[in-house]
């Protein structure tokens, strides 16, 4: 059976998804239908984009044919178009719902998330793009075991890259079904069923062909949709940002003396958005979590793979540049609309439920937002904006999980690189499936977290078990296997567990007594990262096993191909 063929059932599926979506967002709560009208507008876009992104579904899956093409998109994406899409995998739930919700709660401190995220590029840029490029195929654990022991490394990054999906699924997944109940009165499962089934289909049939093109128009769409929420926002300060920020303070100070502080207590409230000190609470894990952030970056797996799509290494290092640019412009927007939010949501009775707090949540401040400044036409836009980020980075996850698996562990270990490429495509459809079940399983099951944090969380642990085994492998000649593999385990565990035992999980998730915590800072990156390295380092020096000696001998060949490409040839990079 083609594709093709495949496909026509799975479009008629997912269209009765989004016809039922529409029909039950119509109905659906009608008993509190004067505490949320169904929004049109939002429905009709959200039909809209569906239906274009099922249409360039099909489109992809006429040109999927190979792995190369399911995974890579046969490495026939331009720099350009590819720096979009990396802009569009990397603008999350987290970055655009999350981070304007933070610099809403919490002032200047929410930008620590807007820094963290961004200052990974250099990174990226200058030690990583090239060189991935050249030395990889479809996994960043190609890359890492170039030269390495193929079995324990790919059990190793496959690891790596399921626990990271895992944790970055959940919160876009959350994300979503926050969104389209808050919009539409639907129950929150049935929104993560629906985003479920459609990343599904996206992922089944288009491969990373689909996946890019929804990614490049969700970057465009967002984009635009940000650039005009920040522009109203600062046409109504008259263009001074210095006008925005008096406001925001003078409006926080009447929130904290509505809620009973003294004159002098509100007045520091208010200006202690300005500050530092409102969101991380002591050096240590203002610099660990900073660290998560930044070098998470460059240990992301759906991001990683987006540097096999390209023809060359220098359209790799030109993506990275286009994306760097268009996720900065972005970032300086969500500071604006964080601050935007301060003003026209947090005084407007409309958007506050009955005890004082945002409808649907923080996360929400910038769909709220978009309502005010744009009215019910852009809260539409700005809302299937929001449903096309979670969507198309959703999509990316799932490729990269089911790569890991269908690549790394079936392709390289159980068939120990002799699968052909219809019985990886097979598994890897499989996996897709599988993960999809598994990502509406824990959406449903963590509606309460908060969004950004459980992307943090997945920064973490690509910081301290992919980034640090990447890095090592690629640029330190005396790394070994057994110091690589063991490393980064020490690495992933030791991050998952410090974050288990830390106050975020062990207090506020699980419940436990004030004070219990056995780990008490935010982030565990500064501990478990160095763990990770020193672990890499260590066990690399004290192995000298025949293997060790092998590993060494093979970095020359690593480094010539990474610098020059030589061998890394033909569109699909093999």
């Amino acid at each position: 059976m083609n594709t093709r063929t495949l496909l026509r059932p799975a479009l008629t599926l997912a269209s009765l998804f989004a016809v039922s979506a529409a029909a039950l967002a119509a109905g659906a709560d009608l008993g509190q239908a004067e505490k949320q009208a169904t929004n049109w507008t939002a429905i009709t876009m959200f039909a809209l984009f569906v239906v274009a992104t099922l249409f360039i579904t099909k489109w992809a899956a006429a040109k999927t044919k190979s792995a190369a093409d399911f995974y890579t998109a046969g490495g026939g994406i331009t720099g350009f178009q590819n720096g979009l899409a990396i802009a569009g995998d990397y603008m999350s739930a987290a970055s655009f719902l999350g981070i304007s919700a933070a610099v809403m709660a919490s002032g200047f401190d929410g930008l620590i998330y807007s820094i963290g995220f961004l200052v990974g590029w250099p990174v990226i840029t200058f030690l990583m793009a090239e060189r991935l490029r050249n030395l990889g195929k479809f996994t960043f654990a190609d890359v890492a075991a170039f030269r390495f022991e193929q079995k324990p490394i790919r059990i190793f990054a496959a690891s790596g890259t399921l626990v990271v999906v895992a944790f970055y699924l959940i919160a876009q997944m959350v994300g979503a079904g926050q969104l389209i109940k808050l919009l539409f009165g639907l129950e929150y499962y049935i929104a993560v069923i629906i985003v479920g089934a459609l990343m599904m289909v996206y992922v089944l049939f288009g491969g990373m062909t689909a996946t890019t093109w929804v990614q490049i128009i969700k970057a465009c769409l967002l984009l635009g949709g940000a650039s005009f929420m920040a522009f109203m926002v600062l046409w109504h300060f008259g263009f001074s940002p210095e006008a925005m920020f008096a406001k925001s303070v003078e409006i926080k100070a009447g929130l904290a003396s509505a809620a009973g502080k003294t004159s002098e207590e509100a007045a520091a409230a208010g200006q202690s958005i300005m500050g530092p000190g409102n969101f991380v609470k002591d050096p240590i894990s203002a610099i660990s979590f900073g660290m998560a952030l930044m070098f998470g970056t460059a240990g992301l797996p759906h991001i990683l793979m987006r540097f096999f799509t390209v023809p060359s290494a220098k359209e790799a290092r030109k993506s990275v540049m286009w994306a760097t640019g268009w996720i900065g412009y972005f970032y300086l927007l969500t500071f604006i609309i964080g601050f935007g939010a301060i003003t026209f949501v947090l005084t407007n009775p409309d958007f506050l439920d009955a005890k004082g707090g945002l409808l649907g949540g923080n996360n929400m401040a910038a769909v709220h937002l978009a309502n005010a400044v744009g009215g019910n036409v852009f809260l539409g836009f700005i809302s299937a904006v929001a449903f096309a980020t979670i969507l198309a980075v959703v999509a990316g996850l799932t490729l990269s999980g089911a790569s890991a698996v269908s690549h790394d562990i079936y392709g390289t270990v159980i068939k120990k690189g002799k699968a052909n490429s219809a019985d990886e495509l097979r598994v890897s459809r499989m996996t897709t499936i599988a993960l999809g079940i598994i990502a509406v399983v824990l959406g449903i099951a963590f509606e309460k977290q908060n969004i950004a944090f459980m992307v943090s969380l997945a920064f973490a642990i690509a910081a301290s078990a992919n980034f640090p085994v990447l890095f090592m492998s690629v640029l330190w000649k005396d790394c070994t296997t057994k110091g690589a593999v063991i490393g980064g385990f020490l690495g992933l565990i030791s991050s998952v567990a410090l974050t288990v035992v830390s106050p975020s999980v062990w207090e506020a998730t699980l419940g436990n007594p004030k004070g219990s915590a056995l780990f008490p800072y935010t982030s565990p990156a500064l501990f478990s990262m160095t763990i990770g390295f020193v672990g890499i380092w260590l066990f690399s020096i004290l192995d000298n096993s025949a293997r060790a000696k092998k590993d060494r001998a093979g970095f020359v060949a690593q480094q010539v191909r990474s610098e020059t490409g030589i061998g890394a040839s033909g569109a699909s990079g093999h």
